[in-house]
């Protein structure tokens, strides 16, 4: 790792962007940015691409009564229906 952020080759902070990205650091803050013009517009393109990732599959939150219907359906799937054998049977292993 690097002692001295601002320091950092191009190289070594492109490799650490992504984790500096993911972290919810705030990447406009650091220092390398601050001085490189290259990694600043990186930065700012990969954050355009994001931004527009995410208005092309909005997040959604589910109906309130999803686990509802997915319980009620697991349920359905338990019964036996007519003319089936209990599940208890079992077949000797030869």
């Amino acid at each position: 790792m690097i002692d001295q952020p601002q320091n950092m080759s191009c190289d070594e902070f492109q490799d650490r962007m992504a984790e500096l990205i993911g972290s919810g650091e705030n990447a406009s803050a650091h220092p390398h940015i601050q001085q490189c013009a290259l990694c600043r517009a990186l930065l700012n393109d990969l954050e355009t691409i994001a931004e527009a990732a995410r208005q092309l599959f909005p997040v959604v939150d589910p109906p309130d009564t999803l686990w509802e219907q997915i319980e009620s359906a697991i349920k359905q799937e338990d019964k036996p229906g007519p003319g089936d054998k209990s599940t208890k049977e079992s077949t000797p292993v030869k």
